[in-house]
């Protein structure tokens, strides 16, 4: 199998594909994207490559809720903590994720914006080619959910919604392709137009802290609602 001068074969490798296993297989990357799965022994090599052999290969972990790790809250966390938690991820399998905000006062919300645009904006001066998992975006757990499933939220902070002033005052990090995600409780005041309305502005929203009834899920479903948070945890 010939190999170009700017590729990487990855070889004798256990892939973990869509559907399906196989044991014993090449990858060919080139130009950091996917070239071709292969089977057959490789022979010609121009690029690099990598012996895999007894180790499985699989597609990195995107991890949609989490509020920090090694020591770092995400509420309060700087550029630099953010990188460091993007590091750790890395080791972990994780290749991007969603630092997760939990109901605060509007300045704590701009802080933490404002250290995930600026990590966001960081991988990219790197060419797209971070160490660490990539900061995909930022996921709201709340403010928008019901306070008799408050966990270890801060009901003080919940809210309803009364109209779009109420997602305009949620501040998001001005990069491109960003990822906006929210969990929200449907049932409360004005839920299924909130759903509606992420969902227009292509928010990813999921349903969490709920005490939703099954006719409301089947109304969020149908107003764009796509996830659940924690499922079956603070949820009846």
């Amino acid at each position: 199998m010939s190999v170009a001068e700017n590729s990487l074969l990855l070889s004798n490798a256990r892939l973990v594909l869509p559907g399906r296993v196989v044991e014993q297989a090449n990858v060919v990357i080139e130009k950091d994207r996917i070239l071709r799965i292969v089977t057959e022994p490789e022979s010609t090599v121009a690029g690099s490559a990598l012996d895999l052999k007894g180790l499985t290969l699989f597609p990195g972990f995107i991890d949609a809720h989490i509020h920090g790790s090694v020591g770092i809250d995400t509420m309060d966390a700087t550029e630099h903590d953010l990188a460091g938690v993007s590091e750790f991820l890395s080791t972990q399998g994780v290749t991007g994720w969603l630092p997760t905000l939990v109901p605060a006062p509007p300045e704590h919300y701009r802080r933490a914006i404002d250290s995930i645009g600026k990590q966001m904006c960081s991988q990219r001066r790197l060419l797209d080619r971070p160490s660490g998992a990539r900061v995909l975006g930022v996921h709201y757990e709340g403010p928008f959910v019901n306070a008799s499933q408050c966990g270890a939220l801060r009901a003080e902070h919940f809210k309803t919604y009364s109209g779009l002033s109420d997602i305009d005052s949620l501040p998001s990090p001005e990069v491109p392709n960003v990822v906006c995600m929210m969990t929200l409780a449907p049932e409360i005041e004005g839920g299924i137009d909130l759903v509606r309305e992420l969902a227009r502005r292509g928010w990813i929203v999921a349903i969490g802290h709920t005490r939703a009834s099954i006719a409301v899920l089947v109304l969020a479903h149908e107003a764009g609602a796509r996830h659940m948070t924690h499922f079956l945890n603070a949820m009846p």
